[in-house]
């Protein structure tokens, strides 16, 4: 047909040619009448611009606009209200909750990384999540679900946690990403599935790597505003996913508040921040609580006792790098540092240079009320005799006492002088 066209169209001068050739001449029209009958009512003109503004946001329709406003947040409220119930009440939510804390926070702890994908909304949600993460030294980065079948699934590690958001629990690009990703990395999915045997995208993948955060919603978007739009479901996948954030920071730091301040210096945030006040020993110290003991590795054959190789091995796993042989001994960051060499790993804790390994006896006692400025004053004072420089010299541990006289935290002697050097600078 469009041959058909094209050659008639190439034709179509010829043709004139010839019926003006071969064709009468067309009658001349007659003349039409001077003046047009009356038409009783002229036609109005068509609107060629939408009404003017003030016409349509009336009265009326702003009470209106109001009235859904209220009630899509009324409706989100109600959604995180359902999730609190269900997290607060239901095993398979607790469960999948404090499975989540634990992977992200061993994850982090073996030098991993969190990676989080969503498509659509749902991917806008994980690239917030991320940003907090971050902001909290919890190392995420978000990977497109596209893009990583084209080449950015280079970006997953061994040692990586995947944490995916879908409201279906079936999201095509997801499922096809999760073909290229191996079982054996865990995978976590903030979901309306409230169980694990439900959710397509766990299908094929090992049970015990598998992490259900339910996110479901009491009633479909499209019976609360008669349009399927993701509103109430990526609320509560943010809050969600939140309340995990806050969750893993304080598992992995005894202090969240400091790490996030030290990542987020600048805006508002920082200079409230700065406002609040000079920090205090209590503030940067590591609870003691909190220092894992060395245990003996199967690997270290060498000695009955503990090694060089296990305090490394701890340092490891310790979210703060310090350790601790007992409960009255322990070693400092520094000192860890310093027994790379492969013929110390074989030492027998007890062999190892006495400022290695400090006895609780030997921290140096400070109020955590005191300021790092106070203490570094302190500190530099004493060192201005011999006596002060032989039991304030490097390495040494300050001993954080708190309100009721106990020794709860840790702190090197270093990282006071070098705190407060820093907020020098900074000034």
């Amino acid at each position: 047909m469009a041959r058909q066209q094209n050659s008639a169209m190439e034709d179509r001068p010829t043709m004139t040619a010839y019926m003006q050739k071969n064709q009468p001449l067309t009658p001349v029209s007659p003349l039409l009448p001077v003046t047009l009958p009356h038409v009783c009512e002229p036609i109005p003109p068509l609107p060629m611009t939408p009404p003017d503004a003030d016409e349509v946001l009336d009265a009326a329709s702003n009470e209106a606009a109001l009235r859904t406003g209220l009630h899509v947040i009324w409706t989100a409220k109600d959604a995180v209200e359902y999730m609190w119930d269900l997290l607060h009440s239901d095993p398979v939510a607790q469960e999948g909750f404090m499975n989540a804390v634990n992977v992200i926070s061993k994850t982090i702890h073996r030098g991993g990384k969190l990676i989080v994908s969503g498509i659509g909304k749902s991917g806008k949600i994980a690239k917030k999540v991320e940003a907090t993460m971050n902001s909290f030294a919890i190392r995420s980065v978000f990977l497109h679900p596209t893009e990583a079948v084209h080449g950015d699934l280079g970006i997953i590690a061994e040692n990586d946690a995947l944490l995916l958001f879908t409201f279906s629990g079936r999201t095509q690009e997801l499922s096809a990403l999760l073909q290229h990703i191996p079982p054996h990395h865990p995978l976590l999915v903030i979901t309306s599935h409230t169980h694990p045997s439900t959710c397509p995208l766990f299908a094929g993948r090992l049970p015990s790597n598998c992490v259900l955060l339910p996110a479901p919603i009491p009633v479909s978007e499209t019976s609360s505003f008669g349009v399927p739009a993701p509103t109430t479901s990526t609320t509560t996948a943010l809050v969600l996913s939140d309340a995990l954030a806050i969750a893993v920071a304080r598992r992995l730091y005894p202090t969240p508040a400091d790490v996030f301040h030290r990542y987020h210096p600048g805006g508002a945030i920082g200079a409230t921040a700065q406002r609040i006040g000079p920090r205090r020993m209590g503030d940067i110290a590591i609870q003691v609580a909190d220092v894992p003991i060395a245990q003996k590795h199967k690997h270290s054959v060498s000695s009955p006792t503990l090694t060089a190789l296990d305090i490394l091995l701890a340092a490891a796993r310790s979210p703060s790098g310090w350790v601790r042989v007992s409960s009255d001994t322990i070693v400092t960051p520094r000192q860890i540092q310093k027994l790379g060499s492969p013929e110390q790993l074989d030492f027998p804790v007890h062999a190892l240079d006495h400022d290695v390994v400090v006895e609780k006896g030997d921290w140096i006692s400070i109020p955590a009320a005191s300021t790092v400025e106070e203490a570094r004053q302190w500190i530099e004072d004493m060192r201005l005799n011999e006596r002060g420089r032989t039991f304030l010299r490097e390495g040494t541990v300050l001993g954080i006492v708190d309100a009721r006289g106990d020794v709860s935290g840790v702190v090197e002697i270093e990282d006071v002088i070098e705190l407060e050097s820093c907020h020098v600078m900074e000034d």
